[in-house]
């Protein structure tokens, strides 16, 4: 009872509760919320540090950042608090909208970067992006398959995997992407790669119709990875699986400027974590590569099955 109180009093502050509204909704950092909210850092940052204390909120170092989240634990009486916050509070709505701005903008961030990138792959330098780490996922395939390429940027691995795949469903959020990738799949003859331009949080993919789903040095770039995985689980067939290749735990914060990175890798139990609350089971893990020069980034291949 007296648990429910506290967090009943930390809740009464109108700040403390619109930070939990957003919290519930995205992993943001301080300077996000800042952006959001209109409050200034010592503000937030006090009214973060209370809902740590009352359990209500949780945080995980990524580099220089510190991101913030309500505790999955944070249901039953406060469950039912935001619920009706919701539509009490007269800032909630206004707060949701630049929360969805803000997370456009991380989006609209690496898509960016990657419009540069388009036709230039192969020539410039991509953390985690090698043929060594690559090929330990293919070594597994079994055709005839339908395989949905996530984050396929300008094709490379689509191509590969469409010599022997039924068909590949090459998905990304680049307009110039697509455009290269599907001017590079007819000039080389490949028509069974369907390539489609969409955001992997909510690709479009028809669910239950793939076989496969690869998310290659992708999930990095993605503004809500759980998200993406618990699409890619709708649009697995019953018994279909899940490769994920990506940058292992780091700290070189500059991957954030000079490649777009969103999160600096990932800890394998992070990935087994979110596959599992998406709906997958099986998960094995495994580092494949690790860089000889600094900073000696590391690449994770990680599979499931739905």
């Amino acid at each position: 009872m007296a648990s429910t109180i506290n967090s009943l009093r930390v809740l009464s502050d109108p700040t403390r509760l619109r930070l939990m509204l957003l919290l519930v909704e995205e992993e943001l950092t301080v300077a996000e919320l800042q952006e959001i909210l209109g409050m200034a850092q010592s503000r937030i940052s006090a009214s973060l540090g209370q809902l740590k204390r009352e359990g209500l909120a949780a945080d995980r170092r990524v580099g220089k950042n510190i991101f913030y989240s309500a505790k999955e634990e944070s249901g039953g009486m406060v469950g039912g608090i935001l619920k009706c916050a919701r539509s009490e509070v007269r800032e909630a709505q206004r707060d949701l909208s630049a929360l969805a701005l803000t997370m456009r903008k991380r989006k609209d961030r690496a898509s960016e970067y990657f419009n540069k990138l388009a036709g230039r792959f192969g020539r410039v330098y991509v953390p985690g992006r090698s043929w060594e780490a690559l090929s330990h996922a293919l070594l597994g395939l079994l055709p005839p398959m339908v395989i949905a390429d996530m984050g396929a940027g300008e094709g490379t691995l689509a191509q590969l995997l469409a010599r022997t795949a039924k068909k590949v469903i090459a998905v990304d959020n680049s307009e110039k992407m697509v455009e290269f990738g599907s001017s590079l799949a007819r000039e080389h003859g490949f028509k069974n790669i369907d390539y489609r331009l969409g955001d992997v949080e909510d690709p479009p993919v028809e669910p239950k119709s793939v076989d496969l789903v690869i998310f290659s040095q992708v999930l990095h770039h993605v503004p809500n990875p759980a998200r993406a995985l618990a699409a890619a689980c709708r649009a697995l067939k019953p018994g279909g699986r899940i490769v994920i290749l990506d940058l292992a735990s780091h700290t070189f914060e500059q991957a954030r400027e000079l490649y777009a990175h969103v999160w600096l890798g990932f800890v394998e139990i992070e990935l087994h974590q979110m596959l599992k609350r998406a709906g997958f089971s099986k998960i094995q893990s495994s580092i494949v590569s690790r860089e000889p020069e600094a900073p000696h980034f590391q690449t994770l291949l990680v599979m499931a099955a739905k």
